[in-house]
């Protein structure tokens, strides 16, 4: 069968799948928040007792990251999730003003399109399919090819639990035959209302080309800055215990440490005593060699690589206990490759004279992925509201950024799809949640009487009494007396 044959089936596939989401979606919004609710439960805990043989299947398939870690983020897209929208208003009547007289009435947006990334694909359908039954939606998968099969998978379990709960047939689904041809036609179908991308900027370009709402997430180059107050010890545990955390997969951790110069000694000092290795100029010369092609664009053989498997290649070796690879960087750029980001255990370093220098050195760095996400390790709470305005939507505080951006270690709604605002070329700067997917339709009661609004205002009508305006529609006024009148009625408002 040629490749023209296979288009042609994945094509039909992805439009068969559209059809029968909608026809799911139909059905499923005629359900009660307590159908929904057994139905995510469900989904829930097919989830936690699969964790452990998807993540085997996505390191397998992959071979990104640590198993352990994947079972723990199919755990974290599951049970914490559930924990954190459990109770969450999504279906019917959400809320109520009784002051305004409005009712907020929740509304299903329709069909999803969800791309899974190849990075975290068991775990980004596991926390779709949950959020996207929570808000009364159904949800079509188009996976990344080197994740095929894991993501079937994923996707077929989170279908049958929804099933078995009495969700209708159809309402999770995923692309079989993966191509970009299939890609491409889900994306642009008529049923499919929304997308949610999920992966590199390309893909993501391409869901917002699309001319439909989407929801797309772009790459992270979070820098972590420790800065004079912070205790350096715990910093660098943090750090590395975020950055080693399945290889460093997870867009919101850290990309590079900047420290300042009376606390480089402190910081270098932990970082070689917990595991981290220094690489020399040649060896980080070496190592962007097999990290990177085309200049700054990560290679995918080397994504969620333990730094042992990054130095062999790179024709180096490394001691036993080394958990992270570092590279001393003096600039930002294309000269620079390390200043981008790297989804594996590879760290660039700087070092600044102080706070300004830092805070200007976060933004260039920003600049190769806004809007996402900065970390800071400080005990000095001015220095956190100085930072706030940088272009990132999560500023984490004295934690990881793979956990804390992801609301495992934070506040944050925990989330797989974490917006980068405008700045960063999203739809929205918050963690992803199911109240992305609803449509909130107002109910509103009148609250004046319409045939009396002119003659009960009592200030309107002291200006049209001073500027005599007409007290009926019979009398007229002329042109210049109306813009004067204009013109005044601004300038009181404006004083009033």
């Amino acid at each position: 069968m040629n490749n023209y044959d296979m288009d042609l089936q994945a094509i039909q596939e992805a439009r068969d799948l559209a059809r029968q989401g909608e026809a799911a979606m139909k059905v499923l919004s005629g359900y009660t928040s307590e159908q929904i609710d057994r139905i995510v439960e469900s989904m829930v805990k097919a989830a936690q007792e699969n964790a452990v043989m998807l993540a085997e299947l996505a390191v397998e398939e992959t071979g990104f990251g640590i198993a352990a870690d994947k079972v723990y983020k199919n755990y974290a897209a599951s049970k914490l999730l559930y924990e954190d929208i459990k109770d969450m208003k999504t279906i019917g009547i959400i809320g109520e003003d009784k002051e305004k007289a409005t009712i907020d009435v929740a509304a299903p947006v329709g069909l999803i399109m969800g791309i899974i990334p190849s990075t975290n694909p068991t775990s980004t359908v596991i926390f779709k399919s949950i959020i996207a039954i929570k808000s009364g939606n159904a949800i079509v998968f188009s996976p990344h090819p080197s994740a095929l099969k894991c993501t079937i998978m994923a996707a077929k379990m989170m279908h049958e639990a929804a099933i078995s709960a009495g969700a209708p047939k159809g309402v999770i689904g995923c692309i079989s035959k993966a191509s970009l041809a299939a890609t491409n036609e889900l994306m642009k179908y008529p049923e499919v209302a929304i997308i949610i991308a999920t992966g590199g900027p390309g893909m993501v370009k391409a869901a917002y080309s699309m001319g439909k709402p989407a929801i797309g997430v772009g790459a992270g180059n979070s820098p972590a800055y420790i800065e004079k107050t912070a205790d350096v010890e715990k910093a660098i545990s943090t750090i590395i215990a975020s950055k080693t955390f399945d290889n460093g997969t997870i867009c919101a951790s850290e990309q590079s440490i900047i420290c300042e110069e009376s606390n480089q000694q402190a910081v270098i000092h932990e970082l070689k005593k917990q595991g981290g290795y220094f690489m020399s100029e040649e060896e980080t010369k070496k190592a962007c060699g097999v990290l990177f092609k085309n200049g700054h664009i990560m290679n995918a053989k080397f994504v969620g690589r333990r730094p042992h498997e990054i130095a062999n290649a790179a024709g180096f070796s490394v001691p036993d206990e080394t958990k992270v690879l570092i590279g001393r960087q003096s600039g930002i750029g294309p000269n620079y490759p390390l200043s981008y980001e790297k989804l594996t255990t590879v760290l660039a370093f700087y070092t600044v004279k102080d706070w300004q220098e830092a805070c200007e050195l976060c933004y260039s760095l920003l600049e190769n992925g806004m809007g996402h996400t900065l970390s800071l390790h400080t005990n000095d709470r001015d220095i956190v509201l100085k930072f706030a305005v940088k272009p990132a939507s999560r500023i984490l505080v004295n934690t990881g950024g793979s956990q804390g951006g992801t609301g495992i270690s934070t506040g944050l709604s925990v989330s797989f799809t974490l917006g980068c605002g405008t700045c960063g070329g999203s739809s929205v700067s918050e963690n992803v949640s199911p109240l992305h997917l609803i449509n909130v339709k107002k109910v509103t009661y009148g609250l004046k009487d319409c045939t009396k609004l002119t003659t009960q205002d009592v200030e309107f009508q002291r200006l049209c009494k001073e500027n005599h305006v007409p007290e009926t529609c019979g009398e007229t006024i002329s042109s210049d007396k109306l813009t004067d009148l204009v013109k005044e009625i601004i300038l009181a408002m404006k004083n009033g």
